[in-house]
């Protein structure tokens, strides 16, 4: 099995002609999802449909591993390997809607009171509400629709490094594990860190909805998922700015397309209501970890893979003449 970059880091027991080998995006996938099931089977499992979500975990868990497992025995069936390289797309939407029972059993308690006092702190206003007095609706509108692309910038980017590539790619795969590492620590301190934002726990500071022609409609979507503690960090601001940077890095073109719809997706998060401005501070030390530690990942299995090719070279090549 031919892999490149992150590829094959961790081989699962199988013939040598059919080796089932899972990346660190798989791992990623595997841990995290295990993780929920494993609390709602424990401490959790007094909460509401707690069994249910358990399953939903484990199914999401199970993913990369019965992707993995056929793509080594139909090598052929090149739909096998893109759903797995892409595992993580669908991993991380579903699974954000599958968060209440987890963020139950570890901190059930709303820190919107907390987060409020430190805008208060370090900006002295609340800037949802300031911007609320000075955005017109047809800025409302347009702000809106940028937010909508949370999800699908970092698609484009990851088809557009994939198809340029024919496939995986040593900067697919890194940003690939950029995103992952994002989404577990992003996930993780909604579930430590819950609150609903300023257009909930603000509302009497508003003199009105959102105005707009489409906005009331945008803005009444974004108030059916099911999950809705996510504020802390900005998961919309720290997706953005980790997908702007990998673009820099790996597809120009893409950058420069995304640079004003991304940063209007960014203001968004506070012209909209969705997030203080403390939110959106504390998601660039977490994009510039997430960065971090993909790039040393990324140079350690690179090395490995360096090494196991110099030791697998005969002697008797390196002493020919």
């Amino acid at each position: 099995m031919n892999v490149q970059g992150l590829r094959g880091s961790v081989p699962l027991k199988g013939s040598r002609e059919a080796q089932v080998r899972l990346g660190p995006v798989d791992l990623i996938i595997v841990i995290a999802c295990s993780l929920a099931a494993l609390v709602l089977l424990g401490p959790g499992r007094w909460t509401l449909g707690s069994l249910h979500h358990v399953w939903l975990f484990a199914s999401m868990a199970a993913g990369p591993l019965v992707l993995r497992t056929l793509e080594s025995r139909f090598p052929h069936q090149r739909w096998l390997t893109i759903l797995a390289d892409f595992w993580l797309l669908p991993a991380a939407v579903l699974t954000h809607g599958w968060l209440t029972p987890v963020v139950d059993t570890l901190n059930p308690f709303l820190r919107d009171a907390q987060l409020y006092a430190a805008d208060e702190r370090i900006f002295g206003f609340q800037a949802s509400v300031v911007l609320a007095n000075v955005i017109p609706g047809w800025l409302n509108d347009v702000l809106l629709i940028c937010y909508y692309g949370h999800f699908v910038w970092p698609l484009v980017l990851g088809v557009g490094l994939y198809r340029r590539a024919h496939g995986a790619s040593p900067e697919f795969d890194e940003y690939l594990l950029g995103l992952g590492l994002l989404f577990i620590l992003n996930y993780s301190a909604y579930s430590l860190v819950p609150a609903v934002g300023p257009r909930y726990f603000l509302i009497d500071a508003f003199d009105a909805p959102l105005q707009g022609t489409l906005t009331p409609w945008l803005d009444s979507m974004m108030r059916r998922p099911v999950f809705a503690r996510d504020c802390f960090p900005s998961g919309h601001t720290g997706t953005t700015l980790l997908v702007l940077f990998y673009a820099w890095r790996f597809s120009r073109k893409v950058f420069w397309v995304m640079l004003l719809p991304g940063l209007g997706l960014i203001f968004a998060t506070l012209a909209g209501r969705f997030h203080y401005a403390t939110d959106l501070l504390c998601a660039v030390p977490l994009v510039m970890v997430v960065v971090g530690m993909a790039t040393a990942l990324t140079r350690a299995a690179r090395q490995r893979e360096s090494e196991r090719a110099a030791r697998s070279v005969p002697v008797d090549a390196i002493l020919r003449p």
